[in-house]
């Protein structure tokens, strides 16, 4: 157990960028919004998933709709009246609520719900990383329901889904919903039980992500190399190192889709990368030959900082770094991967996972 302050929120922010795989909306406005919520409200308790009692009704809680929408128009309680609109339908109260995704401003949402509703949140959700699209939750991969699920905007409209015959097809009305609500918007599902958090959820990764900024924010303070730091936190491997020098980026069907092209520097002159995105990196190439594919985490940092790059800050002259980091053991299942893998996006190649040294 340890307490979600202000002082943590900056490293936190930092951590889920990097987590974030290029998604999740942008760290530095949720880190704004969660201070505020903070300051209002105090600090917000974090149990370890062990540590949530038997009997609690936890609420997944996050956003949806498209980064690029979201540093323009900025969230503000939507993931509370979701909570309340959900309590209100399925006649039970969270007793703690857990985040969908650990990426970019997702990974603080909860904070601001729980500290509103004075709630505790769980060390723990539902990807380990950021995706695209609503149903792809270890959650869900392994049994507990997508449905009923509340959605809200911030004009003061809420909805109900209160049953669809497949999660994917609540991505779908979901998405609907939120292109009519400006392409912002927040949900809350119907609470589960601490077995099944237990079981289905990614643990102890809001930690993780406040472990991976304190090491960048070391790094900085002493002179250190944060892309080392980076790595020596959370095991993974550089993919590529350059400059950007092409990016092709649009906000189409309630999600920011594109590819940016990357020309290497220093080890790798001469060759480029081109990654594809859905709000998220999806498949990484150097000179046509793919290097990392979803689930594994696809990040972009800047070279020179280590702080994370998300898709809909990314621009032309970019000095960047590619670190990819091996998916969570949830998503790397044959019911995972039916649900995160290359070919759940399109792509014909097979999910090879990616090798890390010394693991």
């Amino acid at each position: 157990m340890w307490k979600a302050t202000e002082e943590v929120l900056a490293p936190i922010a930092t951590g889920a960028g990097i987590l974030g795989t290029g998604g999740g909306g942008n760290p530095y406005i949720g880190q704004l919004r969660a201070r505020q919520a903070l300051k209002r409200w105090g600090p917000v308790t974090v149990l370890a998933p062990e540590e949530v009692p038997e009997d609690a009704r936890v609420v997944c809680v996050g956003g949806i709709g498209a980064p690029t929408v979201g540093i323009e128009k900025v969230r503000d309680l939507q993931s509370y009246h979701a909570l309340r609109a959900i309590e209100e339908f399925t006649g039970e109260k969270a007793t703690a609520l857990i985040s969908n995704e650990i990426g970019g401003s997702n990974s603080v949402e909860v904070m601001i719900a729980a500290a509103k509703a004075g709630l505790p949140i769980v060390d723990a959700d539902g990807m380990g990383r950021a995706f695209p699209e609503f149903q792809m939750k270890t959650f869900f991969v392994y049994g507990v329901p997508c449905c009923p699920m509340a959605i809200a905007d911030e004009k003061g409209n809420s909805i109900i889904i209160r049953e669809t015959i497949t999660p994917a097809w609540a991505e779908r009305l979901a998405r609907a919903a939120t292109i009519q609500m400006g392409c912002v918007a927040c949900y809350a599902v119907a609470p589960m039980s601490a077995e099944q958090v237990r079981n289905t959820a990614v643990p102890n990764t809001l930690s993780l992500a406040r472990d991976l900024g304190l090491a960048v924010q070391r790094a900085h303070d002493t002179g250190g190399d944060p892309l080392a730091a980076i790595l020596e936190t959370c095991p993974g491997r550089t993919l590529f190192s350059g400059k950007v020098v092409d990016l092709d980026r649009r906000t189409t069907g309630g999600f920011a889709r594109g590819t940016v092209a990357i020309d290497g520097l220093d080890d790798y002159a001469g060759c480029r990368m081109i990654i594809d995105f859905q709000n998220e990196n999806l498949i990484a190439r150097v000179d046509g030959e793919i290097v990392c594919t979803v689930p594994d985490l696809i990040c972009a940092v800047a070279t020179d900082g280590g702080e994370p790059v998300t898709t809909e800050l990314m621009r032309y002259g970019l000095r960047v770094t590619i670190l990819g980091f091996p998916a969570p053991a949830l998503w790397t299942t044959p019911q995972g991967l039916a649900e995160s893998g290359p070919h759940h996006f399109g792509y014909e190649t097979e999910y090879i996972p990616l090798q890390v040294e010394g693991t």
